[in-house]
């Protein structure tokens, strides 16, 4: 069973986002994680790379395939998760905790508000 963190928000591509403050920490589902696979490499942005939504901004790599990863949001990228150069596997193993790709700062705090809720989520990957 697709394990869905009831406190975050989610895109149709299945990123997660949680705000904390003014940043939003973003990672990839555990249904996503589960398509893909192990993963076997991921590839960040740079810091102070300004991002716009809906954007390739995360490359994460599997046994099966390469996967691009969407900016759920606008804005600039404040910190991006390093450990994953030696584990890329956490995201698979904690893709809600420790397995987080990115750090974003975002253009408008608003747009978070217009992603889907954990229902809203779990209804569109039931379909």
């Amino acid at each position: 069973m697709t394990n869905i963190a009831e406190n975050l928000k989610y895109t149709k591509d299945h990123e997660w986002v949680k705000k904390d403050g003014d940043v939003a920490t973003i990672g990839i589902t555990d249904f996503a994680q589960n398509s893909l696979g192990d993963l076997v490499y991921v590839e960040l942005p740079q810091i102070g790379r300004k991002v716009e939504k809906g954007e390739e901004f995360v490359v994460v790599e599997s046994c099966k395939a390469a996967s691009d990863v969407y900016a759920p949001l606008s804005g600039e990228v404040v910190e991006v998760n390093t450990a994953l150069a030696d584990s890329p596997e956490s995201v698979n193993s904690e893709p809600y905790d420790s397995g987080w790709l990115v750090k974003l700062r975002p253009a408008n705090s608003d747009d978070a508000e217009a992603l889907m809720s954990a229902e809203e989520y779990k209804n569109h990957i039931s379909e």
